[in-house]
């Protein structure tokens, strides 16, 4: 597997001091699993390229069990091959004076933005050429794609998963690796070693620059993380902690209250948030239920009304309900604060006496996480055992994925929706609400209106009529 990062910079030998390889001199780094070789195919003042080899001993492959996704997979695999996990610990291991941003000779070229061209010889990308371009455009970078056919004598099998993957861009040597060491794991979407709590470190180390403001951040960390649930959560945490602001900035008042985050330009989530927000405060609602609360953010905005005499989050979730009690700083709340919100752990497809008796439920873009065979369980929780007089839903409105432009053709907006529906689906659904259960719906939108596919999010007011 070959990398190549090249530079027209004057000097362009300058690269030999920023990545500490003298050019004129092949060197070797030992992996664990076989060598990364490092040489200089071309090295002028004009232009200089630096080569990473990986030559990955498949004997070692096969005692370290690095792939075992099948029976013979130690035997028949794709991994000396590609750009994988493999690379990204090998690019770490050869330049890390380089990816840790220290130059002894040169210091300051350390903060110079030179321009870069990478090669990557072949590619593992699970996602194809959308997902390539959700990754790296967003960082600035200028994409040229090769993708290699299944078998050049059998056109009609088409094209593999495999790219040739050439990157340009104007920026800092250590910005560039640490793009490199994340997102080729993302790409590949797997891992050769086991993957712990030292790899959230690892992220947040190489992403701290660059990972908070990606818009496929999300992505990225599971992905990085194997999708492991717990790993996620975590990350998400450390991610979300990024974007709060100050702590003086989050008190309101003597109620030591979280203040919802002041953005130049309000994202689609917070205006769902608002949206539900204001809808509840309008209906005169004081004791309210936050149904998939998740990590808090609608109960912050309710616990700072004083309209909402009881509020209770549900999640099933346990690792959401700590970080929104962390969000809300429970442990720091007035008595009488604290005792008008609570949490609890649970299910919306199981009935649930704690869930009765209350004026309004929100239900903030849960539903389509739900398979479509449990949903009819979810509305006999909601609307026929629990009852509330008031139920305010969002959820994605499926028309309106055509405007993402990174978003794959027939894929969901996010990798754990079970369904997204029409606008069509959506009405054809809440009139069985209203038929079955009693309630009167009133449909709202959030976000701007196309006049083709509608908004991004569709919602519904129920009220029940008894």
């Amino acid at each position: 597997m070959l990398l190549t990062i090249t530079t027209t910079h004057s000097p362009a030998t300058d690269l030999g001091y920023l990545l500490y390889k003298h050019p004129q001199k092949l060197q070797s780094v030992d992996l664990a699993v076989g060598k990364a070789h490092i040489f200089y195919p071309e090295a002028t003042e004009e232009r200089c390229t630096v080569a990473l080899l990986l030559d990955i001993d498949p004997i070692e492959l096969i005692r370290g069990k690095a792939n075992d996704s099948f029976a013979l997979s130690h035997y028949v695999n794709d991994r000396p091959y590609v750009a994988s996990s493999f690379m990204s610990v090998a690019l770490a291991t050869a330049f890390s004076t380089a990816m840790n941003g220290t130059c002894r000779d040169k210091p300051e070229l350390v903060d110079v933005k030179l321009p870069l061209e990478v090669t990557l010889a072949v590619a593992s990308v699970r996602g194809g050429e959308t997902l390539i371009r959700r990754l790296f455009e967003p960082l600035g970078y200028t994409l040229e794609l090769e993708n290699y056919p299944l078998d050049v004598t059998v056109p009609e099998w088409g094209d593999s998963k495999y790219f040739l993957l050439k990157l340009q861009h104007t920026l800092r040597l250590k910005d560039l690796l640490s793009h490199l060491y994340v997102l080729m794991p993302v790409l590949d979407n797997d891992k050769h070693y086991f993957v712990n709590k030292q790899e959230i470190e690892k992220l947040m180390d190489k992403g701290k620059d660059w990972l908070s403001a990606h818009p496929e951040k999300e992505l990225i960390t599971k992905r990085y993380l194997k999708n492991i649930h717990h790993l996620t959560r975590q990350a998400f945490e450390v991610l979300m902690r990024e974007e709060l602001p100050d702590e003086e900035e989050e008190m309101e008042e003597e109620n030591e209250i979280v203040k919802v985050v002041k953005q130049k330009r309000v994202s689609l989530h917070y205006q769902r948030l608002q949206t539900v927000f204001e809808k509840l405060v309008a209906s005169n609602s004081k004791r309210v239920l936050d149904l998939g609360c998740g990590e808090g953010k609608l109960l912050q905005l309710l616990l700072r009304e004083n309209q909402f005499e009881e509020i209770l989050g549900m999640d099933v979730s346990h690792r959401s309900l700590e970080i929104a009690a962390e969000r809300l700083r429970f442990d720091r709340l007035p008595a009488h604060v604290r005792q008008r919100i609570s949490l609890i752990q649970g299910s919306l497809t199981y009935k649930d006496k704690r869930l009765q008796g209350f004026d309004a439920a929100a239900l903030v873009e849960v539903i389509e996480h739900l398979d479509l065979n449990r949903l009819l369980a979810l509305e006999q929780s909601v609307f026929g055992f629990a009852r509330p007089k008031l139920v305010l839903l969002t959820t994605p409105n499926a028309e309106y994925n055509q405007k993402y432009e990174t978003l794959i053709e027939g894929r969901f907006r996010h990798e754990d929706h079970r369904f997204e529906w029409t606008r069509t689906e959506f009405e054809t659904w809440t009139q069985h609400i209203t038929d079955v259960f009693g309630y009167e719906a009133e449909l709202f939108t959030v976000g701007e209106v196309d006049e083709q596919v509608g908004a991004s999010s569709q919602g519904v007011v129920f009220k029940r009529k008894v």
